[in-house]
């Protein structure tokens, strides 16, 4: 059920009728492109070199495309483990602590481990070791996650 279908004392409609993974798709992509900005700034190599390196690319333009791409999809998963708990009626501020709650969890599964094991499997020369845990990726995640829930809660 759509936020936008449902309206109770609570919560408001946005006006917006998109469906959840549509939703999820343009807050996953607006994340991505938020976090894409961070990554430029604080972890440019991540972005520049490793991010394409997973699909055997390189250069910035790749790594924006790959990483907005990826978090495109992961909204789409977002909006499925929302709408497999209920979420459709949450509140903003719930929506936002799923987010950032997933956002922990996509840098502990993916950035902390799936990442480093792609790279080194693919032959990137400076791929980080296994567990990588960057305080900075940490962060940039966070707002990944915050940033997806917030959009997500006023898109759905």
């Amino acid at each position: 059920m759509h936020m936008s279908e449902t309206v109770s004392s609570t919560e408001t409609s946005t006006g917006f009728d998109l469906a959840d993974w549509q939703a999820g798709t343009l807050a996953g992509t607006l994340a991505g492109v938020v976090m894409g900005v961070m990554l430029t700034t604080q972890l440019t190599p991540v972005i520049e070199a490793a991010i394409p390196a997973m699909y055997g690319l390189s250069g910035g333009l790749a790594g924006w495309v790959v990483h907005v791409s990826h978090g495109a999809v992961l909204g789409v998963a977002f909006a499925a483990v929302l709408g497999a708990v209920g979420g459709g009626e949450w509140s903003t501020a719930k929506t936002v602590g799923v987010g950032l709650a997933f956002g922990v969890a996509l840098w502990v599964v993916l950035a902390v481990l799936v990442m480093p094991v792609w790279l080194q499997t693919v032959g990137f020369g400076p791929a980080p070791a296994v567990p990588n845990v960057s305080p900075k990726s940490l962060v940039g995640h966070v707002v990944y996650g915050v940033v997806l829930g917030g959009a997500f809660a006023v898109l759905d």
